[in-house]
């Protein structure tokens, strides 16, 4: 009995080997798991999944498109359209043109009920209409059999055309029999087909269903429905209400869908009760409607109320690079400061995008290595050309980038070093100099353009050196030297042709102190980081209208300004435009400013500032008085200033009278007003001489 239990328990129990005994070896997994799994395998496979996803979507062609065509055929015997079209102009705040369509609603209705009507009478109407053809028909027939008799004598022609006429009849409905069969038969596989025609071009069928290509949006075209289902998604409660009140009609909200370079343009007139900016901070959602990245979609604001204007791009078109530069391609071009356009790239419709120059700070801003240097290089390249034009530059990076403008700029001092904003400081202090002395100058003198530009601008606003009187150079306070030497720039520097170009980094109200990017007419910027950065660069009123430098990428939008400027061709009612920028590398610059340099007679660029210049007081206000006998010590100091700004700039009365007691040539009062003789200006220099000395300062 033992031995029977225990040989049934071995059986029943399954084999395990010694070494799984162990640990050493997994057991037999059971066939029931190993067919789960090969059944899990299959149901997942791609093939399946591609067999399923075929199978229902052209299953839903055919269901889609039967409810496509039952609504084409409803709206076509009632007037449900006209009252869609109704409700969308009254959503859009248009009641001329709903009460248009409530008009043309009424005439559909009453043209019905006359129909109805006419359906009433129609029978009787139509079985006197038989019976009066009919006999009109059997009266032409016998007629005509009486005519034939009487032509071939035979009276039984007579029924002849009569008979015709029946064996047609009879050869008619022969033909309809035999044809009635396989009409039937195929008639419902045609109808299907031809409903399955209307469900695959409306793709009416699970987005998950659909092949790969429209799923993921790839080249799909911007229609109106696209957009309108597009918007109705965005999460705008008040929005998604108004477009579904309009159902289809929701188009009504689009202006014509326009071709613009390489994307399309639609303004949107929204329903009331949705503002602009709930639009406008939901870009990356609608751009995800529209199967589109973020960057492929722009939004701005015309001057129309209520009205969003959308940009779409072509899916991948802004990853293709542009064209090269005019300057690089035309050798030929010139620049004109006062009249021209520096050629600077392509807007986004495609088209070309010039900017004037003309009396216009500038200040260029993004994250490094966007392409800022070559952006405002591109600038100083083409106005280069105009032979008038003078440079003062100051290259805070120092790693070569204007080393090619050696010997066409009067100064260029490149490095990154505290002594190097100390120049670059000086530098454009004496610009502040040249700056006064243009505006002392006789009314109607015509200056020649300067341009100081300084690459590289934070490092000069963040540096810590300060001066011998504890100036410090850097810093936004009054007293910072390089802070209040561009303000006085951008405050009077336009007036006499001396203008202020800046190139800066990352801004911040450290390195780029409000008063100074607030007093550039032309504000671009590259890729940003946050809002609060692209409103330092462009200000408050671009960034409202549209302008997201922010919204750039780094790197993959390497070049592409954001620009808010006068100077520029911007679309009516923005606040600002997109310009991505033509790359000219060093080489094709150098060969640039070849060509630059051939229209000047030859320039020895200083690399640093000189100090201590030698001047001789006296002499300078001997040449100054002139052949007056006496000249007031105001318009004194002020010819001085304008003979030498950088030594006489900033004299007072006391410098004036220190030099002429010091020489025996003391001012002295004539009519109450104190004057500078020229006897004794002329006597002291004679002494000077007779002595062998000289007096300098």
């Amino acid at each position: 009995m033992s031995e029977n239990i225990i040989r049934l328990t071995k059986e029943a129990l399954p084999a395990v080997s010694p070494t799984a005994a162990t640990g050493t070896e997994k057991p037999p997994v059971p066939l029931w798991v190993r067919s789960g799994r090969a059944v899990r395998g299959i149901v997942t496979h791609e093939h399946t999944r591609t067999a399923a996803r075929l199978t229902v979507r052209h299953g839903m062609y055919v269901v889609g498109g039967t409810r496509i065509v039952a609504k084409r055929t409803w709206e076509g015997r009632t007037a449900t359209r006209y009252e869609r079209m109704l409700r969308a102009a009254e959503a859009a705040g248009n009641y001329e043109v709903a009460a248009e369509w409530e008009e043309r609603g009424q005439r559909f209705r009453d043209a019905r009920h006359r129909r109805r009507m006419d359906l009433l009478h129609s029978p009787l109407d139509a079985a006197k209409g038989v019976a009066v053809s009919a006999g009109m028909g059997v009266g032409s027939l016998v007629a005509l059999g009486v005519v034939m008799a009487v032509a071939t004598k035979d009276v039984t022609q007579v029924v002849t055309p009569l008979m015709a006429t029946v064996e047609f009849i009879n050869l008619l409905i022969t033909i309809a029999t035999v044809v009635w069969g396989p009409a039937v038969t195929i008639g419902p596989f045609l109808a299907l087909l031809a409903l399955w025609g209307v469900g695959r071009h409306q793709q009416a069928a699970p987005n998950w269903a659909l092949p790969a290509a429209v799923r993921n949006g790839e080249g799909e075209p911007i229609t109106p429905s696209i957009v309108v289902k597009a918007l109705r998604d965005l999460g705008v409660p008040a929005l998604a209400r108004a477009i579904k009140e309009m159902g289809d009609a929701g188009a009504a909200m689009l202006g014509p869908i326009r071709i613009a370079g390489c994307g399309v343009e639609v303004d949107v007139t929204l329903p009331s009760g949705v503002s602009t900016n709930e639009v406008q901070n939901r870009r990356r959602k609608l751009a995800e409607n529209l199967s589109r990245h973020e960057h492929e979609v722009f939004i701005t604001i015309p001057q129309a109320a209520r009205t969003v204007r959308l940009w779409v791009a072509d899916s991948g078109a802004l990853d293709e690079p542009i064209g090269p530069s005019p300057l690089v391609t035309d050798e030929t071009m010139t620049a004109d400061y006062t009249k021209g356009r520096a050629p600077w790239g392509q807007d986004l419709r495609g088209d070309a995008a010039a900017i004037s120059l003309y009396q216009r700070h500038l200040l260029i801003t993004g994250l490094s290595n966007q392409g800022k240097t070559v952006a405002l290089r591109s600038l100083a390249l083409w106005l280069a050309l105009d032979k008038s034009v003078q440079f003062l530059m100051g290259d805070l990076k120092g790693v070569g980038d204007w080393a090619m403008f050696d010997g066409l700029a009067q100064t260029l001092i490149q490095g990154p070093t505290d002594d190097h904003v100390i120049q670059v400081t000086e530098m454009v202090e004496g610009a502040v100099d040249e700056m006064n002395r243009r505006i002392q100058a006789p009314q109607g003198t015509v200056f020649p353009p300067l341009i100081v530009l300084v690459d590289e601008a934070q490092v000069a606003f963040m540096c810590p050196a300060k001066d011998d009187e504890k100036r410090p150079y850097g810093g936004s306070k009054a007293n910072s030297r390089y802070f209040m030497a561009v303000r006085k720039i951008h405050n009077q520097g336009r007036a006499v042709n001396v203008l202020m170009w800046q190139g800066t980094q990352d801004p911040t109200n450290e390195n780029l102190p409000k008063l100074v990017r607030e007093g550039a007419h032309t504000r671009a910027s590259l890729a940003l980081g946050t809002e609060s950065q692209a409103r330092m660069a462009l200000g408050d009123k671009a960034v409202d209208g549209g302008a997201a430098p922010n919204l750039l990428r780094p790197g993959l939008d390497r070049g592409t300004l954001v620009v808010a400027s006068d100077g520029i061709a911007i679309p009516a009612g923005q606040a600002s435009i997109t310009v991505r920028t033509h790359y000219i590398d060093d080489d094709a610059a150098k060969a640039i400013t070849g060509r630059a340099k051939a229209l000047r007679d030859g320039i020895t660029t200083l690399h640093a500032i000189e100090r201590g210049e030698d001047f001789d007081p006296l002499a300078d206000i001997a040449s100054v008085v002139g052949t007056a006998d006496r000249v007031r010590t105001k318009d004194v100091l002020a010819r001085l200033a304008a003979l030498n700004a950088r030594a006489y700039g900033k004299w007072s009365f006391l410098d004036l009278k220190r030099v002429l007691d010091g020489n025996g040539a003391a001012p002295y009062k004539s009519d109450g007003v104190m004057v500078v003789g020229r006897d004794r200006v002329s006597r002291a220099l004679a002494n000077r001489h007779a002595d062998g000395s000289a007096s300098a300062a």
